[in-house]
C-alpha cells in the first residue's frame, strides 16, 4: 500500500503506521533530514507539498496532509496585541476541497483547532486537531497528563516516543506540532487500509 505524507514533519503522525510504503514531502531541508532519519525506509522529498499533491494525488491508496497550522491558530489572537494581523492560509481548504472532488483513495486533512469557526466542518476533533477526510473516524481517549503550551522538550519526547538526534536545533517546536503517534495509527487503521 503507498501513502503520501504531505508536510511530514519529523513524523509524529506515521510513526506506528507498518506494512506500507510512505513517501514523505517537507519543504523545510534539515527537517526532512530528521525524519529521513527516523523513518529511514520511507522515500523523503524536499519540495512543496501543495504543489506535489495536485501532480500526484491519484498515485497513492492514502493521502495524509497536515498543512501549515499557524495562520489558523488561537495564539493569532494574542499576536494582535502586537499589531501584527495575517490572512489564514487558504492552503487548507483548497486541499480539502480538492480532496473532496477528485481523490478517489482514502485521504485526510489535520490541522489544529482554530481561532475561527472552520469553513468546512471537520470528521472529527481528536485532542488539539480537526480532521477532514472520505471516511468515519472515531473518537478515542487521548491521555494527555501535561499542558503541551508549557510542556519541556523532554516531556514532548517522552509523550511521542521519538527521540531527535542531538544536532536537532528547537526540538520543543518539532515535538509540539508532531501528531500524537498513537492518533496516527488510530486515524491509520480507521481507514480500513489493510483491507486494500
Amino acid at each position: 500500500m503507498k501513502i503520501l505524507n504531505l508536510y511530514a514533519g519529523i513524523g509524529g503522525n506515521r510513526k506506528l503506521w507498518d506494512n506500507c510504503e510512505v513517501t514523505a514531502i517537507e519543504i523545510d531541508r534539515s527537517i526532512a533530514k530528521v525524519y529521513s532519519e527516523l523513518f529511514q525506509d520511507d522515500v523523503v522529498l524536499v519540495c512543496d507539498a501543495h504543489n506535489f499533491l495536485i501532480g500526484n494525488f491519484d498515485k497513492y491508496d492514502f493521502i495524509w496532509s497536515s498543512p501549515p497550522c499557524p495562520t489558523h491558530s488561537r495564539a493569532n489572537l494574542s499576536l494582535q496585541g502586537y499589531d501584527i494581523f495575517r490572512f489564514p492560509d487558504m492552503r487548507l481548504y483548497e486541499e480539502i476541497v480538492f480532496l473532496s472532488h477528485f481523490c478517489k483513495s482514502k485521504w485526510v486533512v489535520e490541522n489544529v483547532i482554530g481561532y475561527y469557526e472552520p469553513l468546512i466542518k471537520p470528521e472529527v476533533i481528536l485532542d488539539r486537531h480537526y480532521y477532514w477526510s472520505n471516511f468515519d473516524i472515531s473518537e478515542i481517549e487521548i491521555d494527555r497528563d501535561y499542558n503541551v503550551n508549557r510542556a519541556t522538550k523532554e516531556t514532548l519526547s517522552d509523550r511521542h516516543e521519538i527521540v531527535l538526534p542531538e544536532w536537532v536545533k528547537d526540538k520543543r517546536k518539532l515535538l509540539r506540532n508532531a501528531v500524537l503517534p498513537e492518533i496516527g495509527n488510530h486515524i491509520f487503521n480507521e481507514a480500513g487500509l489493510l483491507k486494500l
